[in-house]
């Protein structure tokens, strides 16, 4: 109710176009051209190589889990081989997920520097 109480007014007042309902928003004013800066990314003075040593650390620690997670789904498939399906199908459906967040830390970084070009 409230909602057509709305656009009702809106008709009335001529900020609603029949034909394009959803072209009502708000009116824009005109831009005063003030330039938003907008500086490239740099690290702060003597904090480059830490930061480069803990990025180092996460992606070696990304890769022993993965490691460990691929080892525990082939554990899982080999155990579950005789009279427990399901813990083999478990295993199995593990592997895309490991695989698939290997993925995702490998190519971390360059999908990061997509969006700061």
């Amino acid at each position: 109710m409230l909602l057509t109480t709305l656009v009702l007014h809106m008709l009335a007042a001529g900020r609603m176009p029949l034909h394009a309902p959803w072209l009502a928003g708000p009116q824009s004013a005109p831009s005063p051209g003030v330039k938003v800066p907008d500086p490239p990314p740099t690290p702060p003075p003597g904090l480059d190589k830490k930061m480069d040593t803990l990025l180092a650390w996460g992606k070696w620690g990304v890769m022993v889990c993965g490691v460990a997670g691929l080892f525990y789904c082939a554990g899982q498939m080999a155990i579950g081989r005789k009279n427990r399906s399901t813990f083999a199908a478990d295993g199995a459906t593990g592997v895309p997920w490991v695989l698939g967040g290997l993925s995702l830390a490998a190519t971390a970084a360059p999908v990061v520097g997509v969006f700061f070009r």
